[in-house]
């Protein structure tokens, strides 16, 4: 058989191959991020969701948020928290520097300090300076990672890219981090941020767990007013 009736299917496979791969690679990392963390100021708002799997024993702190955050800024959702009387889901407005929640056992709305359960202010999720974009400019070393599958129902191909973030900059959002955290990003094809990895010790004195935060519905917008 001649070589070339060999080589020909090969070279062919090649291609596809290469035409199918991602493109995490080929991005630069430092600028994949900038891009992403601009989008996110740019916004009118998104849907997001935060969660963690193994936050330690005997912390006093966030477990999960699930809720709309606006430019505003503003945030209307639930934030779930673990408490010395347990864990529990509270709905919660952040509007006009304030924070309100509906505390269990305690009529209407009541006014609160998000930090002293180890939360943040969520209407500054997304601001510049004390939201998620200011991890993605605090980040050091971004490398490209492996292309993984993200939004909703896994129907989009994201590039990711990984760094390290110092506590600095981890605080805005859980006030009680210390040391540096690895930070893994998942961004869409059009520089969207979708997916946020941290993992470091975010309660001190305790082991490092892992909040895992996505971002959805770009260009979201929600009247969100003080209950």
């Amino acid at each position: 058989m001649p070589l070339r009736r060999v080589l020909a299917p090969l070279l062919a496979v090649l291609v596809l191959a290469t035409a199918c791969g991602g493109s995490s690679g080929s991005d630069d990392p430092a600028t994949a991020l900038k891009t992403a963390g601009q989008k996110l100021e740019d916004t009118s708002g998104v849907s997001l969701t935060l969660s963690t799997d193994d936050l330690p024993d005997g912390v006093q702190g966030l477990k999960s948020a699930d809720g709309t955050v606006t430019s505003t800024p503003a945030y209307d959702g639930k934030l779930g928290v673990v408490t010395q009387l347990g864990t529990f889901s509270v709905p919660v407005k952040a509007v006009g520097g304030k924070v309100y929640a509906q505390i269990p056992l305690t009529p209407g709305w009541s006014e609160l300090d998000p930090s002293d359960y180890g939360a943040p202010d969520p209407s500054q999720l997304i601001s510049s300076d004390k939201g998620v974009p200011s991890l993605l400019a605090a980040t050091t070393d971004p490398q490209n990672g492996q292309d993984i599958r993200g939004g909703t129902d896994n129907k989009e191909v994201l590039s990711t890219f990984t760094g390290t973030v110092p506590a600095s900059a981890v605080s805005s959002i859980i006030p009680g981090a210390s040391g540096d955290f690895a930070a893994t990003y998942a961004v869409t094809s059009d520089g969207e941020l979708r997916q946020v990895e941290l993992s470091g010790v975010f309660y001190a004195g305790h082991p490092a767990n892992t909040y895992t935060l996505v971002l959805t519905d770009y260009g979201t917008s929600k009247d969100i007013t003080a209950p």
